[in-house]
């Protein structure tokens, strides 16, 4: 095995669960979040240290692929590391194991090094890329830069208000919340008797606080897949767009 990658473990606690006690897909990308947070605070680049330069990390792609989802105590691995560098961005893979070391699920990011105050992206810290280093290995294949068009007529509508709770310390709306906005337009038969299989989303433009977003969702012809965008009301501004897969318990 290789020498590049950082693991952290967790044990799933009952506000994680849903009521089945299985762990949801947000608490999942949160664990992955929390990873990568804790992945840049043992280099001594805290995302605390960084937002009091102005910088933040910021997802602009990524994919999340669960075989299955933890149970009430169970206790999980998370491996992330970095499989390649542009000189503003990185992609972040990540493979989480149970306790037994089964792979149960893999995710990968795109992440852009980023100017708060300006809003645009800037190169990446050498001592970063240096402490951090890499393996050229991916988690899960395919190509997170590729469009995902966006739905333009849905079979499920959701309406939502960007509330101050919503936006992160990078001063805007968190990854994680747009996934909780596009399980929330997925119809009730799917989400109650299927669970997230996998989800490839992209990031585009930014909602900010106070916005009314809607959550589009077209079924797809494939069994239980389904096309997503969110956007905002009166607008044609596309914040995010994905495309999801359910499989039954």
């Amino acid at each position: 095995m290789f020498d590049n990658y950082f693991d952290k473990q967790f044990e799933l606690r009952y506000f994680e669960m849903n009521k089945l006690g299985l762990a949801t897909p947000t608490i999942i990308l949160g664990l992955l979040e929390e990873t990568a947070a804790d992945h840049s605070y043992a280099i001594d680049h805290s995302l605390f240290d960084l937002v009091t330069k102005n910088i933040g990390w910021v997802l602009v792609s990524g994919v999340l692929q669960m075989d299955r989802y933890p149970n009430y105590k169970e206790k999980i691995t998370i491996r992330t590391w970095l499989s390649s560098y542009s000189s503003i961005k990185g992609y972040r893979e990540n493979i989480i194991y149970d306790e037994n070391q089964n792979i149960i699920g893999k995710a990968k990011g795109l992440w852009v090094f980023f100017d708060i105050e300006k809003r645009r992206p800037i190169p990446i810290f050498n001592e970063i890329k240096e402490k951090w280093s890499y393996y050229n290995e991916e988690s899960i294949s395919g190509d997170i830069k590729k469009k995902i068009s966006a739905v333009d007529f849905a079979d499920h509508i959701k309406e939502f208000r960007v509330n101050r709770y919503d936006t992160d310390m990078n001063k805007h709306v968190n990854n994680i919340r747009y996934l909780q906005w596009v399980i929330e337009s997925i119809p009730e038969d799917i989400s109650e008797h299927y669970f997230l299989h996998k989800i490839d989303g992209r990031f585009i433009a930014e909602a900010q606080y106070g916005d009314t977003v809607l959550s589009l969702t077209r079924a797809l012809e494939t069994k239980n897949t389904f096309a997503h965008t969110i956007k905002i009301a009166g607008s044609n501004l596309v914040c995010a767009t994905a495309k999801t897969l359910w499989k039954k318990y």
